[in-house]
Formats: structure tokens, C-alpha cells, sequence
């Protein structure tokens, strides 16, 4: 039987198209909820797509370094989050959040 995990990184190796939207969910839900794990995840799915060898190449770093940043219990820092991103063909941009409703009474 094979892992959530692994049937995403299929589906996104037949459909690389929509990488795109889907790294936008997972910012839109992280910015949500602040679920670092589910975030972490999602990025490990797509460097395993995309190729963690070659991405390692790219921003000097170990496949190892990559993939302990991207673990369950990995705390990456933010340099290696945008120095991913940028392998991936991605960067991270601040979006302003909705202002909160005020209620009346």
C-alpha cells in the first residue's frame, strides 16, 4: 500500500502544471493555520519531484541537508526555505492578509 505522500508526488509527476497552485495552497493554508509539519511535507513532495539531488547541487547544499530541513522534525531557516524555493523555480512573496470583519452591535 503506498503513502499519501507517495501517491502526491505521483500525481504531481504526471501533472507537474499544477505545482503552481498547489504550492499556493499550502502557503495560503500555512499562513492559515501556522502547521509547519503539514508545510514541511508538502515541500518535501515537491523537491522529490522536482529532484532533491539536483536542487542540492544547485544551492550547496547535501541531499541529507535537504531532506533533514524537510523532515517531520526539521526547522529549516529561512535562507534554506528561499534558497529551495528558488531551485524549485519558485519564491516566497508577503501577500497581505484580509482584514479582520469587525462585528457591530
Amino acid at each position: 500500500m503506498r503513502t499519501l505522500d507517495e501517491v502526491t508526488e505521483a500525481y504531481f509527476r504526471a501533472h507537474p502544471e499544477e505545482i503552481d497552485d498547489y504550492l499556493t495552497e499550502i502557503f495560503q493554508d500555512f499562513a492559515e493555520d501556522n502547521d509547519t509539519g503539514v508545510l514541511l511535507a508538502s515541500l518535501r513532495v515537491i523537491a522529490r519531484v522536482r529532484g532533491v539531488s539536483d536542487m542540492a547541487a544547485q544551492i550547496g547544499m547535501s541531499r541529507q541537508g535537504i531532506q533533514k530541513a524537510l523532515s517531520d522534525d526539521g526547522n529549516p531557516r529561512l535562507g534554506n526555505v528561499t534558497s529551495m524555493m528558488k531551485a524549485m523555480g519558485y519564491c516566497l512573496l508577503p501577500q497581505k492578509l484580509p482584514e479582520p470583519q469587525s462585528v457591530s452591535m
